[in-house]
């Protein structure tokens, strides 16, 4: 290919962009792909994402790999001569390297027609609002609709040449969690005239440590986990707001649902001993990544074929939005090492880019076995 992968991969960590910004991203792939031979390919896009379509050469069943393409709302600390151009903004989840292998496998395919059709998904705002879910929604899909889809996802801790999967649950059902609290401030001076927020919100984060000790079967992995917590403005006034930021994560489709149910009755509690106002909003929710045994079994033997090495793989906690994509079509995700000290969504975040070659290879390697 007339660009090398590292090349294309340190173009695209340059201009990360949020969920359905990827204006400039959307822009590069376009041009990129508009490089190649057009003979076997068919491109459509969606709001800030592009579908392309590779006629095989049998054509008797059609294949998908999705790639994400957004980037996170993260300062870059790497130091390094291609860092990120846009301030506040890195692409710390490794979709450059994602969208660099999705790209390199398609230009394969465009320059060798491929046995059955490809699908490729370049899928906007993975990491919220959520781009597959609306994508599947939009009926875009429905002329092209595949019979098994696949995508991978960067593993730090893994070593470059190790992809990793497993059969069943790979991640997490994950729910974004947000909850405003309002009361009434005054003087420090004078509590008893006021509604305290930060005892409020206090209490509250205690409260939820108890839902999953004591509301959950044992057996039910669960994850509530209160990452940022907002309130008051000066030390001697007391704050009539607060807001906490969190997450959570659920093995089970069910426990997600339970773990709110819980969240709420503990809100309305709250409301009535604190004498205070409580909104929650959920903000993105993903469904859980479920690996198909029998496409997890196909990657295995295609991986046995190449220079890869293939390690089973624990569940995750992790969230993913190909979850729903995966919920209507059989298929798989796994993880391709990158061995990187630091993990994702870190502002250090450098993953091995010998690890290019092998992402393609693995994809390839399915496509070809499949």
């Amino acid at each position: 290919m007339e660009h090398t992968l590292i090349q294309i991969r340190r173009d695209l960590h340059r201009i990360p962009e949020l969920g359905f910004q990827e204006v400039k991203t959307q822009a590069y792939l376009l041009d990129y792909i508009h490089e190649l031979s057009q003979e076997y390919l068919e491109i459509k896009t969606w709001r800030t994402g592009i579908i392309v379509r590779v006629t095989g050469s049998v054509g008797s069943k059609t294949i998908a790999y999705r790639t994400d393409i957004d980037g996170l709302p993260i300062t870059e600390a790497t130091g390094l001569p291609y860092q990120s151009e846009h301030e506040g903004r890195m692409h710390a989840c490794g979709h450059d390297l994602h969208m660099t292998i999705a790209l390199g496998a398609l230009t394969a395919c465009a320059e060798n027609q491929p046995a059955q059709n490809v699908v490729f998904i370049f899928q906007p705002a993975e990491e919220g609002p959520g781009g597959a879910l609306p994508l599947m929604q939009s009926g875009i899909l429905k002329e092209w609709w595949p019979d098994e889809i696949f995508a991978l996802h960067i593993a730090p801790e893994l070593p470059v040449g190790t992809v990793s999967s497993r059969t069943g649950l790979l991640f997490a059902n994950t729910s974004e969690l947000f909850l405003d609290f309002k009361g009434k401030g005054g003087h420090a001076a004078y509590p008893h005239l006021t509604k305290d927020m930060v005892v409020a919100a206090s209490t509250f984060v205690t409260y939820m440590q108890g839902i999953v000790a004591r509301n959950l079967d044992p057996l039910q992995s669960a994850v509530i986990t209160i990452g940022k917590m907002e309130s008051g403005f000066v030390q001697n006034t007391i704050a009539e707001t607060a807001r906490l930021e969190g997450t959570i994560r659920t093995m089970d489709p069910e426990a997600i649902a339970l773990v709110k149910q819980h969240i709420e009755q503990q809100a309305k509690g709250l409301e009535i001993s604190h004498n205070c106002q409580i909104e929650i909003d959920y903000g993105s929710n993903y469904y859980q990544v479920y690996n198909d045994g029998t496409k997890v079994e196909s990657f295995q033997e295609a991986i046995a074929k190449t220079s890869l090495t293939y390690k089973e793989a624990p569940p995750a906690m992790t969230g993913e939005d190909f979850g729903y994509m995966l919920k209507e079509i059989p298929g798989f995700m796994f993880w391709l090492g990158v061995n990187s000290t630091y993990g994702l969504h870190h502002s250090k975040l450098q993953p091995d880019e010998q690890a290019l070659e092998y992402g393609v290879e693995a994809v390839l390697a399915y496509l070809n076995h499949a």
